[in-house]
């Protein structure tokens, strides 16, 4: 059960409700993806770009999330006016596509009580801020390898960052994200205990970079 449980949490963890007011939040949950694993259950069949061999996507931004203590905000109700597709293209240097960024804008951006400039601002930010493990880029093939060596890899590049600072999730038996929880000034901060979902596989999936 703890596995279903870890493998549908795609993004964040359950939403306490919909349409809450902008900025009414605590703090984020920064949501990394691992490529190769979307890629193999999803991106290929969509054939979307990011999977294309040679592009080297590794974790890239899922998502920065607004998050309560427990559960989170979704769809919340701004004045914000909605990102242009330049501004939302712009982003797929880092989340792999504008829809993505289009995506976690209406979805969570939304709830942040910021422009959607200052909001994909933030989330770069926030993803340059955390230090993606250069080792794991190293990896060719197939591995099968225990979910809290790919924490470990984090805690050991990123100085100051605790365990209850990140969870890994897995979905299909594969890898899936890495998720951080940051205050609303980007620092590092304990996750709730409905973020620190770790996966329980002993043995997850995880295919290196193309």
């Amino acid at each position: 059960m703890k596995v279903l449980v870890a493998a549908i949490l795609l993004i964040c963890p359950p939403a306490f409700a919909d349409g809450e007011p902008a900025g009414d939040f605590d703090y984020y949950v920064l949501s990394l993806s691992w490529t190769p694993s979307w890629c193999a259950e999803e991106g290929d069949r969509r054939d979307a770009a990011q999977c294309d061999a040679g592009r080297g996507f590794g974790f890239s931004l899922h998502g920065l999330c607004p998050q309560y203590e427990t559960g989170w905000p979704a769809y919340c109700r701004t004045a914000a006016e909605a990102p242009s597709r330049a501004e939302t293209a712009a982003m797929a240097d880092i989340m792999g596509s504008g829809g993505l960024a289009w995506h976690q804008w209406r979805k969570h951006g939304v709830c942040t009580g910021l422009s959607s400039e200052a909001y994909f601002d933030l989330a770069r930010q926030a993803y340059g801020a955390v230090t993606r493990p250069e080792v794991l880029r190293r990896i060719t093939g197939t591995l099968r390898i225990d979910p809290a060596v790919i924490e470990s890899a984090f805690l050991e590049a990123n100085t100051g960052m605790e365990p209850d600072q990140i969870t890994i999730t897995c979905k299909s038996g594969r890898i899936q994200e890495a998720r951080i929880c940051l205050t609303r000034d980007l620092g590092l901060r304990d996750c709730g205990p409905d973020v620190l979902r770790d996966c329980t596989i002993p043995r997850a999936k995880f295919s290196g970079i193309r």
